[in-house]
C-alpha cells in the first residue's frame, strides 16, 4: 500500500459514517469492548490456574515437587494455595504490574537461562531474593490474604511459633521476614540471618 493509500484509509477511519447512526457505532463499539474486555480477563485468569504455572518443566520439575512436600498443599483442613495465591496479587491493578514482571521470568525459560535443573539451582537464589523483595515491599500481602495477626490465636500455638508471632507483630515485621522456607527449598547460599528455619 502506498503512502497516499494508508493515509486515504486514516482519513475513511476517521470520517463520520453516512450509513450508520452514533448510537449504533456506540453500541457496536460497547459490545465489542465488552467481548475484547471477557476474553482478555479469562486468557488473564487461565493464566492463573497451577495446571498453567507447572505447564514448563522448570517449574513442574522444581518448585512444583518441592511445594507438594509443604503444609500449602497438604494440611488437616484441605485447604490448598496453590501459585497464583502466593505469587499474584488479586487486585486488578498489582495482578498486572505482576504480569507484566512476571515476563522476564518467562524471558528466563525461553533463552534456556533456568532449562536444566542445574541451571535454575545457579539461579535459585536471585530468583527467591527478587520474590522476597516483592512480598517485603508489599507487606506479604498475598499471605495476607489468608492470615493475619489479628486472626491468630496463639495459644493454640507451639510455644516458639506463639512468642515469635507475638514480637513480629510488636515490631510490624511481614510474614516473609521469617518464612521464607515456607514453600519452597531455601537456596543455597544465603545470607546467616536469613537463614532462620521456619517455625
Amino acid at each position: 500500500m502506498e503512502k497516499g493509500g494508508i493515509r486515504g484509509f486514516w482519513a475513511k477511519l476517521r470520517r463520520p459514517s453516512a450509513k450508520y447512526s452514533l448510537l449504533t457505532l456506540l453500541a457496536v463499539g460497547f459490545v465489542v469492548g465488552i467481548v475484547f474486555w471477557g476474553g482478555f480477563n479469562t486468557a488473564l485468569e487461565a493464566t492463573n490456574e497451577l495446571e498453567f504455572c507447572i505447564l514448563c518443566h522448570e517449574m513442574r520439575d522444581n518448585v512444583y515437587q518441592e511445594y507438594k512436600q509443604t503444609i500449602h498443599y497438604s494440611n488437616r483442613t484441605g485447604v490448598r494455595a496453590i501459585c497464583s495465591d502466593c505469587h499474584v496479587p488479586r487486585s486488578w491493578g498489582y495482578k498486572m504490574l505482576r504480569k507484566i514482571k512476571a515476563s522476564k521470568e518467562v524471558w528466563g525459560k525461553i533463552t534456556g537461562i533456568i532449562d536444566t535443573p542445574e541451571k535454575f539451582e545457579e539461579h535459585r537464589l536471585t530468583l527467591a531474593q527478587h520474590e522476597w523483595d516483592r512480598m517485603k515491599a508489599s507487606d506479604s500481602r498475598e499471605c495476607r490474604n489468608c492470615h493475619s495477626f489479628d486472626g491468630m490465636n496463639t495459644e493454640k500455638q507451639k510455644k516458639r511459633g506463639a512468642k515469635m508471632h507475638e514480637i513480629g507483630k510488636k515490631e510490624q515485621q511481614t510474614c516473609i521476614d521469617c518464612h521464607k522456607g515456607i514453600a519452597h527449598h531455601k537456596p543455597k547460599g544465603m545470607k546467616e540471618d536469613e537463614d532462620d528455619e521456619a517455625w
